[in-house]
């Protein structure tokens, strides 16, 4: 059973050389303190019997209030018996909403992806799914109470994905979904604090190597003859659609319609990161789109089918299998043209910045086309003041580079 006592901590003095009162809880011999809020000269205590002396002028007021708190404290270790916490103690003194552990770890995340799909963020509730799958699948149990996600339990967890020999980027996705609906739970008070086991959680990233091809293996990809409509032409002229909207993603590209286009400039919101784009709709790209037009789909490209609502997990699936098929195909492409590296349709995003650098572009122009930030408050201020027209020459001048 815990201990309470009212006393003067007289350890360390205040600048105005008073003391804090303090209520000092002792449990499993295990000492923790809560704060009265009130401080005062060594004088006005009686260490005796725990109360302010009459000759201070609101010894009445002071003692009144040390002894309702000191009865609520007691009643609030009474209440939790051998379910003892000083958090808990805590927020019942101070009237916060008790934990409630009735609430688990996959329930809660069930919510939250649940929640994600509701407003389209199909991506990120699909690598919360993956994550707490492969949690779980772990654990060996359908779920788990937040209270027994411990250090030890998740350092088994990254060594268990380590011999499946995942990569450190991967195990770094998960650990990170877990960590984002452990501290969801804190906040909505299902787990306390002290419970949080990613302390010493190391959650390591390896830099993605930067992917581009050089000048002349663009111009072998450009100058490739390939039948078509076929599959290999629409995997080379998705992209070189990339390529020339400045490394917009395949998912964004797959998205675009004509109501994208608005006075000569594709403008959009990413789906990832949610950042809005303007970039300027050359003859290039502006002559791959019209080979592409159709009256059937509603979009610029006919890749995901009109019946298919947006951000959907269908939706998801036929971007993701189109990816992988435009890979394949850029990748016999390359073995056939003899183009060095791996050529994907990331890789567009990765040459376009590769190129205006060996163009003598700076850094932080090269970022503001791409939508990045760059440096710190003050170069992203600079930024700010970039107008369209400075961006647009430096596109033109990329994407006219070789030919």
């Amino acid at each position: 059973m815990a201990s309470l006592k009212l006393l003067l901590d007289t350890r360390r003095a205040k600048s105005d050389e008073t003391f804090n009162i303090i209520f000092r809880i002792t449990h499993l011999r295990e000492v923790y303190t809560i704060n009265s809020g009130i401080s005062l000269e060594e004088k006005f205590w009686n260490h005796q019997s725990s109360e302010v002396f009459k000759e201070h002028p609101n010894s009445k007021l002071i003692n009144l209030k040390l002894n309702k708190d000191y009865f609520l404290i007691q009643d609030a270790i009474l209440r939790l018996e051998d379910d003892f916490t000083i958090e808990k103690v805590r927020n019942l003194f101070k009237g916060e909403k008790p934990i409630n552990e009735t609430t688990t770890f996959k329930v809660l995340a069930d919510k939250l992806i649940s929640q994600m799909f509701e407003s389209k963020r199909t991506g990120n509730a699909i690598v919360y799914q993956t994550a707490v799958n492969r949690f779980l699948n772990f654990y060996g149990k359908e779920d788990i109470q937040f209270k027994k996600i411990t250090y030890s339990l998740l350092e088994e967890f990254i060594h268990s994905l380590k011999v499946q020999g995942l990569k450190t980027n991967s195990i770094s996705n998960y650990l990170r979904s877990i960590r984002a609906i452990y501290n969801r739970a804190i906040k909505e008070k299902l787990v306390e604090r002290s419970e949080y086991p990613f302390y010493d959680i190391k959650i390591a990233v390896e830099k993605t190597q930067k992917r581009a091809i050089s000048n002349d293996d663009i111009l072998k990809l450009k100058n490739s003859l390939v039948k078509e409509n076929s599959a290999p032409w629409k995997a080379k002229n998705y992209f070189f659609l990339s390529y020339y909207l400045i490394g917009i993603s395949f998912t964004d590209l797959a998205y675009l319609k004509l109501d994208n286009i608005i006075d000569g400039r594709i403008v959009y919101k990413r789906r990832k990161t949610h950042k809005n784009y303007s970039i300027k709709l050359f003859p290039e790209a502006e002559i791959i789109f019209n080979r592409f037009k159709s009256s059937n789909s509603p979009y610029l490209l006919n890749i995901i089918p009109s019946d298919i609502p947006e951000d959907s997990i269908p939706a998801k699936k036929i971007i993701s299998q189109w990816i992988k098929t435009t890979n394949k195909y850029l990748k016999q492409i390359s073995v056939k043209e003899d183009i060095k590296g791996n050529t994907t349709t990331y890789v567009a995003r990765h040459t376009f910045a590769t190129v205006a650098k060996k163009l003598g572009y700076t850094n932080e122009l090269i970022a503001e086309a791409l939508g990045h930030e760059y440096g710190n408050k003050i170069t992203n201020t600079y930024l700010d003041s970039f107008d369209k027209e400075i961006v647009d020459a430096m596109h033109y001048k990329v994407i006219s580079n070789h030919f």
